[in-house]
């Protein structure tokens, strides 16, 4: 995905539990997880709004039939 392999992982690990601790890593870990979730569910949001259908504006042909009873 990001070109990391196990080494770098490993790293990155070592490093979370210096900067952190064993006993605030978990906690660091869940609110990384719940912000990566909510950023993805704001995302879905997103696109089903620009999906969605103007029912405001009227078809052409239905435009026309108005105009033509006035």
């Amino acid at each position: 995905m990001f070109g990391l392999g196990v080494p770098e992982l490993v790293l990155i690990l070592i490093i979370g539990l210096v900067i952190f601790g064993p006993g605030k890593l978990p906690g660091v870990g869940k609110a990384l997880g719940q912000s990566i979730r909510e950023f993805k569910n704001a995302n879905k949001d997103e696109k089903k709004d620009e999906q969605m259908i103007n029912v405001t504006e009227q078809p052409k042909e239905l435009a026309d039939k108005t105009d033509e009873k006035k």
